[in-house]
C-alpha cells in the first residue's frame, strides 16, 4: 500500500510540473500563477503598511525608473521571443523603496518590488540598481518562487490546495513569506537553489542590457557584493549557492550574449 501511495504521489508531482516558457527547465507548479498574484498583492500591501516607505526624493524616483525600465525590458523580451504573455499581462508592476539597512531587495509575483536602502550604497550607481532589480524581476518571471513554494507544500502534504484554502492557509502564508522574504518577522528566508540563481543572473543580465544599462557593471557590483563577506553571514541577497567564484565566472561567460541585446555597445 505505501508503494502504492508514493507511486500515486510520484504520478501527481510529474503531472504538476510544466516546462518554462523563458528557461526551458521544467518546474513543479502546485500552485497558479493567479493565486500567488492574489497573496502577493495582500503580503505586500501589509508591508508596506508595517514599514517605512520612502516616496519622495532622487533615490526613490531612481528605484522607480529602473524598475519601470525593466518591467518594459521583460516585456519587450516576451514579445521578441514570441513568448506567451499570460501571467505577464496580469502583473500590476509596483516600486518601492523602504527604509532598512538589510542589503537586499526582492520582487513577489505580479511584480510587486521592493529595495532596502541598505543596498544602495552597494550598487552605487543606477546602472548597478539595474542588475539588482534584473536579477530580482527575473526570479517572479521565471516562477522562480513558485517553484520553491510548490516544493515547499509538497513536502508538508499540501499540494492538493486550492486557491482559496491557499489563501486561508496558515501554513501555505508561512510558506509564500518565507519563500519571498518579506522580512525577518515572518521567519527564515527559503534559500534559491543554485540553479534558479544562476538563471536570475543570466535572464537578469540580459534585461538590464535591454532596459538600456551596461551589463557590464554587474561584474564590479558582484564583487563588491562578495567582498562584504568577511567570514560573517552574507548580505540576504547573496544567501544561496553558487559560489561567489562561480557567479562571477558565469556573468563573465554570458557578458557577449547579454551585450548583444545592449544598443550602446
Amino acid at each position: 500500500m505505501k508503494q502504492f501511495f508514493a507511486v500515486l504521489a510520484f504520478a501527481v508531482l510529474a503531472f504538476a510540473c510544466s516546462r518554462n516558457a523563458i528557461t526551458g527547465r521544467s518546474q513543479l507548479s502546485l500552485v497558479s500563477e493567479a493565486d500567488l498574484q492574489a497573496m502577493a498583492e495582500t503580503q505586500y500591501a501589509d508591508f508596506l503598511s508595517k514599514n517605512r516607505v520612502i516616496s519622495s526624493g532622487a533615490p526613490a524616483d531612481m528605484v522607480r525608473r529602473v524598475g519601470s525600465r525593466i518591467a518594459s525590458a521583460v516585456q519587450q523580451y516576451y514579445r521578441d521571443k514570441n513568448i506567451p504573455a499570460d501571467d505577464l499581462n496580469n502583473y500590476r508592476w509596483a516600486f518601492n523603496l523602504v527604509e532598512n539597512p538589510q542589503v537586499n531587495a526582492w520582487c513577489m509575483p505580479g511584480g510587486k518590488v521592493v529595495v532596502y536602502t541598505g543596498i544602495l550604497p552597494v550598487t552605487q550607481t543606477e546602472s548597478a540598481l539595474a542588475i539588482v532589480l534584473g536579477h530580482e524581476i527575473t526570479h517572479a518571471v521565471v516562477g522562480h518562487g513558485r517553484e520553491r513554494m510548490s516544493q515547499e507544500l509538497a513536502a508538508q502534504g499540501l499540494g492538493a490546495l486550492g486557491g482559496a484554502a491557499l489563501g486561508s492557509s496558515t501554513k501555505a502564508a508561512g510558506i509564500f513569506n518565507s519563500v519571498y522574504g518579506i522580512g525577518a518577522q515572518y521567519g527564515v528566508l527559503l534559500p534559491f537553489s543554485r540553479k534558479q540563481e544562476l538563471e536570475a543572473d543570466h535572464y537578469g543580465l540580459i534585461f538590464a542590457a535591454i532596459a538600456g544599462y551596461d551589463p557590464r557593471v554587474a561584474i564590479d557590483f558582484w564583487t563588491r557584493m562578495a567582498s562584504m563577506k568577511n567570514g560573517q553571514a552574507p548580505p540576504e541577497i547573496l544567501s544561496s549557492h553558487p559560489s561567489d567564484a562561480e557567479r562571477i565566472q558565469q556573468i563573465r561567460d554570458i557578458m557577449p550574449e547579454a551585450l548583444t541585446y545592449y544598443a550602446g555597445k
